[in-house]
């Protein structure tokens, strides 16, 4: 019996050292995950500002754009 709760232990310690590994090596890989997609919409932010000025000052020129960038369809 005394065997059976050291090695439970012994099974809780060694989880908690993976978890700590894991969320050691994950952790800055998330951060830098969330910071490259706020750093992007942040960006489309701005150009869609950009392309709705555009829009209104002038229409030609935002369908233009608009026709290059959605391609042509089959």
């Amino acid at each position: 019996m005394l065997r059976t709760v050291f090695t439970i232990g012994l099974f809780a310690v060694l989880g908690l050292l993976a978890l700590k590994i894991v969320f050691g090596i994950f952790g800055p890989l998330m951060a830098l995950f969330l910071f490259l997609a706020v750093l992007a919409l942040k960006i489309a932010f701005v150009g869609f500002i950009i392309y709705l000025i555009l829009r209104v000052v002038s229409p030609g020129t935002a369908q233009r754009i608009r026709d290059r960038w959605s391609g042509s369809s089959f």
